[in-house]
C-alpha cells in the first residue's frame, strides 16, 4: 500500500484531536505523511520526502510494537533510553490509582512492562529492552507522546 485513503487520514486527524496532539508522522512503503497543527489551530500537511527504505518505516498504528532502546552518554554513564515507538497517550500504571509499572530507582528485567501507550483505543505495552535500574522518567502520566520521544532512562546492570 503506497497511499492512504481519505478515511484513514480522517481517523488519524480524529485521534490527533482526541489526544490533543500537534504533530503526527507516518511512513508506509514509499509514502510519508506528516500532519502539523499551527499556532492558529489550523491543520497543515507538511511536505515530506518519500520514505527511505522499508527498514525505516514506522510501525502500523494497530500493532503493539516494542520500544526502541538507544544508548546515550549522560554524565559519563551509559544509559539505555526507551523511546516511544508510536504516537499516543502515556500511562505509567494499568488503571487509575494503581501502582506504576516502573518508578525511578526500580530494578527492571528485560521484557518487563514499563508503561502503556494508548493509540486509537489500543493499549500498547512498552517493555524494557535490558535489565537495569530506572534512573529517569521523561514523561508524566496521561501526557501525549510523539513518535521517538524519550520515555525512560535505564542504567544497565
Amino acid at each position: 500500500m503506497s497511499a492512504m485513503n481519505f478515511d484513514e487520514i480522517k481517523q488519524i486527524l480524529d485521534m490527533m484531536r482526541e489526544h490533543e496532539l500537534t504533530e503526527f508522522e507516518l511512513e508506509r512503503d514509499d509514502f510519508k505523511l506528516r500532519l502539523r497543527k499551527n499556532q492558529g489551530g489550523q491543520w497543515t500537511m507538511v511536505p515530506a520526502a518519500p520514505a527511505a527504505a522499508p527498514a525505516a518505516q514506522a510501525a502500523p498504528l494497530a500493532a503493539a510494537p516494542e520500544a526502541r532502546v538507544l544508548t546515550a552518554a549522560d554524565d559519563d554513564d551509559a544509559f539505555a533510553v526507551v523511546k516511544s515507538p508510536i504516537v499516543g497517550t502515556f500511562y505509567r500504571c494499568p488503571e487509575p490509582g494503581a501502582r506504576a509499572y516502573a518508578e525511578i530507582g526500580d530494578t527492571v528485567k528485560k521484557g518487563q512492562v514499563l508503561c502503556i501507550i494508548e493509540a486509537m483505543k489500543l493499549m500498547n505495552e512498552i517493555n524494557a529492552e535490558c535489565d537495569g535500574t530506572v534512573v529517569k522518567a521523561y514523561v508524566e502520566n496521561g501526557q501525549a507522546v510523539q513518535y521517538n520521544e524519550r520515555l525512560f532512562a535505564i542504567k544497565p546492570l
